[in-house]
């Protein structure tokens, strides 16, 4: 049995997405990274080890720290896979957007 999470759940956190986004220039400490949230400190580390379980993030140490990054081949997994509905709903909004007008131009 797979225990891995989600990595859609993961995502949907506003938290984590702020966390991915911090960490997509630069990698980070969980301080550094805590630091930029109204959360306290533990809270912040289990959203971590959250985008750590699905991949999202990496890290490694250095020295005493560790350091956290984006895991770039698994944002592009993630790209990926949602290019195809990106895809399908742009076809659909541009027929929609054809439909609209020529409504307007009849209307």
């Amino acid at each position: 049995m797979d225990l891995r999470r989600d990595v859609f759940q993961a995502i949907a956190d506003p938290t984590r997405r702020g966390i991915l986004l911090l960490v997509a220039t630069q990698s980070m400490t969980a301080g550094a990274i805590a630091s930029q949230f109204d959360t306290k400190r533990p809270t912040v580390s289990k959203h971590l080890q959250i985008l750590t379980e699905c991949e999202l993030l990496k890290k490694e140490p250095n020295g005493r720290e560790m350091y956290y990054h984006l895991n770039p081949n698994k944002m592009k997994e993630i790209a990926n896979f949602i290019e195809p509905f990106q895809k399908l709903w742009d076809d659909r909004f541009n027929k929609l957007e054809s439909v609209m007008k020529n409504y307007k131009t009849k209307g």
